[in-house]
C-alpha cells in the first residue's frame, strides 16, 4: 500500500534520484550511462542496489532487464548478470508530463515483451491519491533501452474506472490477463487484487473480477495516524504469477508496506480453470515468506520471479528494509535469492537471506 506521507514520498525520491547521474534526469534527451566493464563475479552480496522499490526483471535474448520505483521516471538497466546490477549499464526511458492524470508518483513499473514489442506498466496519479491509475507504453525496437515509448493510455475497466496501483500482466494458455491492486469504491480502507482479460497489451477485454481481499490477520496490519490517512487500511498488493506444472501460483504483498509485517501471500489456482472466477483461487492461510529479525530483513514484499539463464534456476527478486520501522521510504532496497520447489509442487520460498551474505551467482552466468 502507498500512502501518501509527503516526507516519505519526498526523501524516496531524492534517494533515487542520487543514483542517477544529472544528464540522465533531464526532461530532454535521455543519457545512457554505460556499463562499467568490469568482470562478472561469480558471487553477489544483497542488496543488489542501494534503493529501489518494487523490483522487477525479464530475461530476453541474453540480457536481463530491470526497473523499479523511482518517484518520477521510469528507467531500465540492463545487463547479462542480474547479480551484477550496480554496474548494468541503465537509462531513463520516459518522464512523466509536467501535469495531467500520469503526472506524478510514478510507481511500481514493469517491462514485458509481448507480441514482438515491448511494453511498460506503471502506476500514476495526477498528485493526488484517488486518482491513481495504471498506465501503459510501446516500443518496437528490439532494445527496450532505445527507440520510441509511446503513451498507449490507460488502463481500466470503463465499468470500473476505480484506484488501481502494481499492474502486472501473465500469459496462460494463449490468453493474456491483467492482475493488480484496487478499491472496492472511491474511498481509501482496503486494498484487493483484480483480474481482467485482455484483447491486446493496451485493453482489457473484460470486466475486473476480485480474486483476493485481506481476510486473514497477517493481512490485514496498517494502522495509519496521519490527518489525511484513514484510520486503517488493509492490504493486498503487488501480485506476480509463477506457473509451475499445472499449477499458477499468484504470489502477492499483504499488509501495509509501512509496516514490518509486510509478508508474501499466495494464491493457487489450475492453470485450465476459468481463471475469471474468484473460485478458481485458493489462498494459503499463511505467508509463503515474511520478516526474520534475526536475518535484520524487515518488511520483504513486492516481489518478481526470474529464471537463471540456463534456465536451471528459480529466484525471487524482492524489496526489503534493513531494519525496523523504516517503513515504505528509501531504505527499501533489491534483494534476490533462488528458491525451490517442494514434493507438493508448491514453492518453497524460505527465510530472506542476511545482507551481505555471500551467494553464487544464478547459474549459466
Amino acid at each position: 500500500m502507498r500512502i501518501f506521507r509527503g516526507l516519505t514520498r519526498l526523501l524516496l525520491v531524492l534517494a533515487a534520484l542520487a543514483l542517477l547521474p544529472a544528464c540522465t534526469r533531464q526532461r530532454g534527451p535521455r543519457a545512457l550511462v554505460p556499463a562499467t566493464g568490469a568482470p562478472a563475479p561469480a558471487t553477489f552480496t544483497n542488496p543488489l542496489l542501494p534503493v529501489g522499490a518494487d523490483p522487477w526483471s525479464i530475461y530476453h535474448d541474453g540480457y536481463y532487464y530491470y526497473t523499479n520505483t523511482t518517484g518520477d521516471n521510469l528507467t531500465l538497466w540492463k545487463t547479462k548478470n542480474l547479480a551484477d546490477l550496480k554496474n548494468a549499464e541503465h537509462r531513463v526511458v520516459w518522464t512523466p508530463p509536467a501535469k495531467g492524470p500520469n503526472s506524478g508518483h510514478i510507481w511500481a513499473p514493469e517491462l514485458h515483451f509481448l507480441r514482438g514489442k515491448w511494453y511498460l506498466y506503471y502506476a500514476a496519479d495526477a498528485g493526488d491519491n484517488p486518482s491513481h491509475r495504471l498506465w501503459v507504453l510501446e516500443n518496437a525496437s528490439p532494445d527496450p533501452l532505445l527507440g520510441t515509448w509511446t503513451d498507449r493510455g490507460k488502463l481500466a475497466d470503463p465499468a470500473a474506472d476505480m484506484w488501481a496501483i502494481d499492474g502486472s500482466v501473465f500469459l496462460n494458455n494463449g490468453k493474456l490477463y491483467l492482475i493488480w491492486s484496487g478499491w472496492d469504491g472511491r474511498v481509501n480502507g482496503r486494498q484487493d487484487i483484480y483480474l481482467a482479460p485482455m484483447k491486446n497489451p493496451w485493453t482489457l477485454a473484460g470486466p475486473r473480477v476480485r480474486i483476493s481481499t485481506p481476510t486473514y490477520d497477517w493481512e490485514r496490519n496498517g494502522d495509519l495516524h496521519g490527518p489525511n490517512d484513514p484510520p486503517h487500511v488493509a492490504v493486498n498488493e503487488g501480485p506476480e504469477v509463477i506457473r509451475h506444472g499445472n499449477k499458477l501460483f499468484l504470489v502477492y504483498s499483504a499488509s501495509g508496506c509501512w509496516t514490518d509485517f509486510y509478508v508474501l501471500g499466495m494464491l493457487t489456482a489450475n492453470a485450465n480453470s476459468d481463471l475469471r472466477k474468484a473460485a478458481s483461487w485458493t489462498k494459503t492461510p499463511t505467508p509463503v515468506f515474511q520478516q526474520s529479525p534475526e536475518n535484520k530483513v524487515y518488511a520483504p514484499g513486492h516481489n518478481s520471479f526470474f529464471t537463471s539463464p540456463d534456465g536451471k534456476e528459480n529466484w525471487l527478486l524482492y524489496h526489503a528494509n534493513s531494519a525496523p520501522d523504516q517503513g515504505c521510504g528509501p531504505k527499501r532496497t533489491p534483494r534476490m535469492q533462488r528458491f525451490t520447489w517442494r514434493p507438493d509442487g508448491t514453492p518453497d520460498f524460505g527465510q530472506p537471506v542476511p545482507a551481505e551474505q555471500v551467494l553464487a551467482v544464478p547459474s549459466g552466468q
